[in-house]
């Protein structure tokens, strides 16, 4: 079983670069090499990732690509090296275990992060439009107008739906995951999703 393991492990070092596997398990890693640690509330990134390693100034946690996955993941270091073989197609190799595969099947927290940021760009984006669209198209004619609700909801909400978008467009990573923190509380943003269908629908 050790020759198997460490012919496994090598074949992963050799094969899978670590600042690869780190980006695409879901953590973002600037053109420095920095991103925010994933292992402590990071605010700043203090983990350095590099080809053949990771390590954090901060919290001291340390190693290669298959010390990384096993950490995020919550593996063994066997299981974790099964997991990049299997998702980096590196060899044929035996199909992972039922309840090693479910346990995969779990997000990343840097992971749900990242979409849940797609998903908030994605839907405000659409408001933005819908509310660029009623200030043109439901604004007064004469001074005497009664105002149109949708004019109104469009002159209060543009300032703030910018402001969203700016931030998840060129905030660092600290403040894009506050705004989606706070979009995402109560469920905001997918009932705006909801009700942005709906307009669609009665158009």
């Amino acid at each position: 079983m050790e020759g198997i393991c460490m012919n496994l492990f090598e074949v992963v070092k050799a094969g899978i670069n670590t600042r690869e596997a780190a980006q695409v398990y879901g953590i973002d890693v600037n053109h420095y090499g920095m991103a925010l640690c994933p292992f402590h509330n990071d605010r700043h990134p203090s983990l350095y990732v590099s080809d053949d390693h990771y390590h954090c100034f901060a919290c001291g946690e340390h190693g290669d690509v298959i010390d990384l996955t096993a950490k995020l993941f919550d593996l063994r270091l066997y299981d974790a090296a099964r997991k990049l073989v299997s998702d980096f197609h590196l060899a044929p190799d035996k199909p992972l275990p039922e309840s090693i595969r479910q346990k995969l099947k779990q997000k990343t927290k840097a992971q749900q992060l990242r979409e849940n940021e797609q998903l908030c760009f994605s839907v405000l984006n659409q408001y933005r439009r819908l509310l660029l669209d009623w200030e043109r198209r439901y604004a007064p004619q004469a001074p005497e107008d009664a105002l149109d609700e949708r004019f109104v909801e469009a002159c209060h909400r543009l300032p703030w739906v910018e402001y969203q978008l700016d931030i998840l467009l060129q905030g660092d990573s600290y403040e894009r995951s506050e705004v989606v923190s706070e979009l995402t509380a109560d469920g905001y943003i997918r009932k705006l999703q909801a009700r942005l269908r709906e307009e669609r629908y009665h158009e």
